[in-house]
C-alpha cells in the first residue's frame, strides 16, 4: 500500500488564499482604517476649539500689534491713527537708551548663558553618579525651576538689600566688606546682581537637560576608555561631550531663547532701574507700553520676533542633524 507524505506543520510554507487582505485571520494582524469624510469631520470637530483659541488669543494679537507698529498709535491721544510708516522704528534707533538696551541685552543673554552652562553640567556630572541620598539632591536643585521668575526676582530683591540683606550680611561677617553695599540702587552692580540671580535661577535647566542625556551614554565606552588607560579630562573630551554635543547644542539655542525673552527676574528686583540702566530689550518694551506709547512698543516687538526668528531657525536646523546624524555622532563617540 503506498502512503502519501504530508508536510510537516513546522516546516510548511504559509499559504495565503488569493486576493485575501494581508494580516487578516493571523496573529497581531491589524487592518488600517479606511479615512472616510465622516471620519474626518469627527477629527476637524475635535480640532476645531483649540484652533479657535490659538487664533483668537494668539494669532490675531500679533496680527493687530503688528499693525500697530506702522500707525501713530498713543493712548494720550487715541484721535490720530494714521499710517506714519517706519517712523516707529527709527524713534527706537534713535532713542538715548537704545544702546545702552542693546549693551544690557547682549551682557544678560551671554553672562548667563555661559556660567549656567559650565555649572549645570558640572552638577549633571555630580548626579549622574550613585550615591546616597542622591533622589533628595536632585529634588532640591531642581526645584528651583518650579518657581516662577517674578517671584524668584522679588527673593533676590531682599536678599540684596543695602539695609537688611543677606548677601551684605554674610559679606560683612566674611571680612569682604566694611559697610553695605547698595547694589541695587549702583548702577555699576545692580546688573551683576541680576546676572547673579539668573545665573542661580537657570542652572537648574541645564542640570536637568544634560542630565537626561548623560543618562542615554552606554557604560561599555567609559569601562572600555578606563581600560585603555584614558584620564578624566580625555573621557570628558573624547566621550562625554561628543556623544551629547547634539543636545548641548539644543539647549544652549533654546536657553538663549528664553533669556531675551525673560523679563520677569529683572522687573522683580530692580524694574530696569536705577536710571534704566539694567533694562534690556523686553523689559524697555514694556516700559514703553506703560507709557502708553503702543506704536513705538509694536515696532520693537517685532524686532524682537524677527531676533527670535533667527534663533528659531538655527533651533530646526540642529533638531533636524539630531534626527539624521546620531549615528554619526554615537560613532563619533566611540572613535
Amino acid at each position: 500500500m503506498s502512503t502519501t507524505s504530508r508536510p510537516d506543520a513546522r516546516t510548511a510554507p504559509s499559504v495565503r488564499k488569493e486576493g485575501a487582505p494581508p494580516g487578516r485571520g493571523t496573529a497581531g494582524g491589524r487592518r488600517r482604517r479606511e479615512f472616510t469624510t465622516r471620519r474626518g469631520l469627527v477629527i476637524a470637530a475635535f480640532m476645531a476649539p483649540a484652533a479657535v483659541f490659538v487664533a483668537v488669543f494668539t494669532y490675531y494679537p500679533m496680527i493687530a500689534g503688528s499693525q500697530m507698529a506702522f500707525r501713530n498709535w498713543n493712548l494720550t491721544d487715541l484721535t490720530d491713527t494714521s499710517w506714519v510708516g517706519w517712523k516707529n522704528f527709527a524713534d527706537v534707533f534713535t532713542d538715548p537708551a537704545w544702546s545702552t538696551v542693546v549693551d544690557n541685552t547682549l551682557l544678560w543673554v551671554v553672562g548667563s548663558i555661559v556660567p549656567q552652562l559650565v555649572i549645570g553640567f558640572a552638577i549633571a556630572l555630580w548626579l549622574r553618579r550613585r550615591f546616597r541620598f542622591r533622589g533628595l539632591y536632585q529634588a532640591l536643585i531642581f526645584f528651583p525651576w518650579a518657581i516662577s521668575g517674578f517671584l524668584i526676582g522679588i527673593l533676590f530683591r531682599w536678599l540684596f538689600n543695602s539695609e537688611f540683606g543677606v548677601v551684605n550680611d554674610l559679606l560683612q561677617k566674611a571680612g569682604l566688606i566694611d559697610e553695605p553695599v547698595a547694589w541695587l540702587a549702583d548702577p555699576q552692580t545692580a546688573m551683576a546682581a541680576v546676572l547673579i540671580a539668573n545665573v542661580w535661577y537657570g542652572v537648574t535647566f541645564f542640570a536637568i537637560m544634560i542630565l537626561a542625556a548623560l543618562q542615554s551614554i552606554p557604560d561599555e565606552l567609559y569601562e572600555a576608555a578606563a581600560l585603555d588607560g584614558a584620564g578624566k579630562a580625555r573621557t570628558l573630551f573624547r566621550i562625554t561631550i561628543p556623544y551629547i554635543r547634539v543636545t548641548l547644542a539644543l539647549t544652549v539655542l533654546l536657553r538663549v531663547i528664553w533669556i531675551f525673552n525673560f523679563p520677569d527676574l529683572i522687573f522683580g528686583m530692580t524694574g530696569g532701574g536705577p536710571n534704566d540702566e539694567t533694562h534690556i530689550v523686553t523689559t524697555w518694551m514694556i516700559k514703553i507700553t506703560q507709557q502708553g506709547d503702543y506704536g513705538k512698543a509694536s515696532a520693537l516687538g517685532l524686532l524682537v520676533v524677527a531676533v527670535l526668528l533667527v534663533f528659531a531657525v538655527f533651533f530646526l536646523l540642529a533638531t533636524r542633524e539630531r534626527r539624521g546624524g546620531r549615528g554619526t555622532t554615537e560613532r563619533g563617540a566611540r572613535a
